[in-house]
């Protein structure tokens, strides 16, 4: 890769995630999958892959069951970061995460094909369960109930956005002078500087 300067980014961080997005999908990268960090109220973290959606509309959404761990998380600090990485590349982003509407919730649970509803509904997400056969079992009973596959959106389940303040982007180099720019909001307005490596 060649060096990464100032001019040639965009000075919109949301747009520039976009390009490098677009990048990395056109080598065949899965570009939904990111590293969502959370923290504990103690301030333990924790960090787990998500599939994020709606970055081209001008929002960095994710859903999950709001009693898994990561919505607990959330509910008691709603700072969190997103980590995207690709061959060479990395994007840093940084807010705070809130729910996204009920409507917004059900036109994305919608949209899932029938399997990934039938799961959602019925998992208890990130807490014991006894058997994998026992959530099959599970699976199967709400199938029967909608054969059609219209099952509902859970009232446990849903979307967030993640309000973003800071964005960074890095770009490997192989003698070690990676390229490092920070994206601060103030005001609404984005500044952006160069990092060290």
């Amino acid at each position: 890769m060649t060096a990464l300067r100032r001019s040639d980014l965009d000075p919109n961080p949301l747009r520039q995630l976009e390009h490098w997005r677009r990048d990395a999908a056109e080598a065949g990268v899965d570009t939904s999958l990111a590293a969502l960090a959370t923290a504990a109220p103690g301030g333990q973290p924790s960090a787990r892959m998500v599939l994020v959606k709606g970055a081209e509309d001008g929002e960095l959404r994710f859903f999950t069951n709001y009693e898994s761990r990561k919505a607990a998380e959330l509910a008691a600090n709603p700072l969190a970061a997103l980590l995207f990485h690709w061959p060479g590349r990395q994007a840093r982003i940084e807010g705070a995460a809130e729910r996204l509407s009920e409507a917004e919730s059900d036109a994305y649970f919608d949209a899932r094909p029938p399997g990934s509803r039938l799961s959602a509904a019925v998992s208890p997400q990130s807490r014991p369960v006894a058997s994998r056969a026992e959530l099959e079992e599970a699976v199967e009973r709400l199938r029967e109930q909608y054969p059609d596959g219209a099952v509902p959106r859970p009232a446990t389940w849903g979307g967030y956005r993640l309000v973003a303040h800071t964005y960074e982007f890095w770009q490997h180099d192989r003698h070690r002078m990676h390229d490092r720019f920070r994206y601060t909001s103030a005001d609404g307005a984005w500044t952006f500087e160069r990092l060290g490596p």
